[in-house]
């Protein structure tokens, strides 16, 4: 076998571990969900991986005494938190994975740009 050859073959089975790898690691979040409750324990949210809503919990009858502005300031704070709590937990997960300069919390939030990745390699961004 040439040196080619077995430069090819390692690199094969390199990718397929980190395939594997990433597997395993999607496989862990099929059933993950993360919680926040709120400071007054009120209420609690339960998100899922994607940052989806699975679960509302009111713990008390209190928030029926709540102006409709509270309620819905401490829901949505509940919700917000769950989800920053899985966007922290995918983003651990996968930064192994993610290419050298590649800030997994930035790519989680949606503020990663990409335009200073192409142009860090000398490249004019796509438009």
């Amino acid at each position: 076998m040439s040196g080619w050859e077995e430069r090819n073959e390692r690199e094969l089975a390199r990718l397929q571990r980190t395939l594997r790898e990433v597997e395993d690691a999607s496989a862990t979040l099929e059933e993950a969900t993360e919680e926040a409750v709120s400071k007054n324990r009120l209420v609690a949210a339960t998100v899922d991986a994607t940052g989806d809503l699975v679960d509302l919990k009111f713990h008390t009858q209190s928030y029926r005494d709540m102006a409709p502005t509270e309620l819905a300031s401490a829901i949505k704070d509940v919700v917000n938190r769950a989800r920053a709590r899985m966007a922290d937990r995918v983003t651990e997960l996968y930064r192994p994975f993610a290419p050298e300069g590649i800030d997994m919390g930035e790519v989680m939030k949606g503020t990663f740009d990409t335009g200073a990745l192409f142009r860090g390699l000398g490249v004019e961004p796509p438009r």
